[in-house]
């Protein structure tokens, strides 16, 4: 059987690691599914998808530069409809933004220099 890119497949699952699973073909070829080709969310823990021993139908997506197999379990998947994005944060509360212009103001009135140390400049090198 000739994995060739595009090719679906059936593979055991061999060894699964931080970055990925590795699967097994009945010719013997082992390829790699990385943890960004295990499913269309973001996969925190591989563990909570794949198992050793597991059967999993997989796409070829190609060979890299070695000759590895580069495989996906996410392209066999259906695509999920768009996910809501959060909705905006609408403007602040009245009473935040009073206080936020009056502490503008007071630090504008203040001048540079003028916040908290008490008109004392910072303790620094002196000069001789």
């Amino acid at each position: 059987m000739q994995l060739d890119s595009g090719a679906v497949a059936e593979g055991r699952i061999t060894r699964v690691t931080d970055f990925g699973a590795f699967v097994q073909f009945e010719n013997g070829e082992t390829g790699l599914v990385h943890i960004s080709q295990i499913a269309h969310s973001f996969v925190r823990n591989i563990h909570d998808h794949v198992r050793e021993g597991e059967n999993v139908e997989v796409k070829v997506l190609g060979r890299d530069e070695r000759g590895r197999l580069d495989l996906s379990i996410k392209e066999l998947l259906e695509e999920p409809e768009e996910v809501p994005r959060p909705r905006a944060i609408g403007r602040q509360s009245p009473q935040f933004e009073a206080k936020l212009r009056s502490f503008m103001r007071d630090a504008k009135e203040r001048g540079p220099g003028g916040g908290g140390l008490g008109g004392k400049k910072p303790a620094g090198k002196r000069k001789k």
